[in-house]
C-alpha cells in the first residue's frame, strides 16, 4: 500500500502549476504532470480525483499564499481608509494582473459553462477574500467612517472598481501588461470613486487624495 506524503503532494502541485501555465487547463494532461513528477497517473489520482480538482488546488493554493498576507495587512491598516485601500488595491492588482493569474481566470471562465469548476473556484478562493474584505468594511462602518450599507456588497463593488480599468483589459488582451504606474493610477481612481459613494461625510477621517 502506497503512503501519501505532503512532500509528494507538494511536488505534484508544483509540477501541475508549471504544466497549467505552459499549456492552459485544456491543453494540460495528467500524463505530462505525472512525467514531471516522476510517477504515474495512478499516483496523481491517488492524491487528486480529477484534473479539475488538481487545477483548483493549484490556483487556490497559489492565491492563498499571495492574498493571505494582503488580507491580514488590510485588517490591521485602519488609521486611514483611503491609504489602506490604495495599498491593498495596488498589491492585489499586482497579483490579479500577473500572467499566471490571468491565464488561470481565463481557463476557469472557459470551463465554467461545462462543469462546476467556476462555482468551486469561487467558493474556495474569491468568496473567502470577499468575506475578509467585507469584515474590514463592517469595521469601518461601525467606526462611522463609511455609511451603513451591506458590507459584502461594498466589498464586491470595491473589487469591481479595481477590475474595471485593469483586470478586464488584461482578460481580453487589450493590455498585454500593466506597469506599476498604470496600476497605481487605476487604484487611485477606483478608491476615489468608492470613497465618494461610501464615505459617511466630513470629519470621518477619510483624507482627500494627494494631488
Amino acid at each position: 500500500m502506497r503512503v501519501k506524503t505532503e512532500a509528494k503532494r507538494d511536488a505534484i502541485i508544483k509540477a501541475a502549476s508549471e504544466v497549467f501555465l505552459e499549456s492552459g487547463f485544456e491543453g494540460a494532461s495528467m500524463a505530462e504532470i505525472a512525467a514531471r513528477v516522476g510517477g504515474s497517473k495512478a499516483t496523481l489520482y491517488g492524491y487528486f480525483s480529477s484534473k479539475e480538482e488538481l487545477f483548483l488546488e493549484v490556483t487556490n493554493s497559489e492565491a492563498k499564499q499571495q492574498f493571505d498576507p494582503l488580507l491580514v495587512a488590510l485588517a490591521e491598516d485602519t488609521d486611514n481608509i483611503r491609504q489602506a485601500l490604495q495599498r491593498f488595491g495596488e498589491r492585489t492588482l499586482a497579483v490579479l494582473c500577473s500572467e499566471k493569474s490571468i491565464q488561470a481566470r481565463r481557463a476557469i471562465i472557459a470551463e465554467a459553462g461545462r462543469s462546476d469548476i467556476g462555482k468551486r473556484f469561487f467558493e474556495m478562493g474569491p468568496k473567502v477574500g470577499l468575506t475578509e474584505v467585507s469584515r474590514f468594511m463592517e469595521k469601518q462602518m461601525a467606526r462611522g467612517v463609511l455609511r451603513q450599507r451591506d458590507p459584502m456588497v461594498a466589498a464586491c463593488q470595491l473589487f469591481a472598481l479595481l477590475d474595471a480599468e485593469t483586470v478586464i483589459a488584461r482578460l481580453y488582451g487589450v493590455e498585454p501588461q500593466l506597469s506599476r504606474a498604470q496600476i497605481r493610477r487605476a487604484v487611485n481612481s477606483a478608491v476615489e470613486t468608492f470613497i465618494g459613494g461610501y464615505a459617511a461625510g466630513a470629519g470621518t477621517g477619510v483624507d482627500q487624495p494627494d494631488r
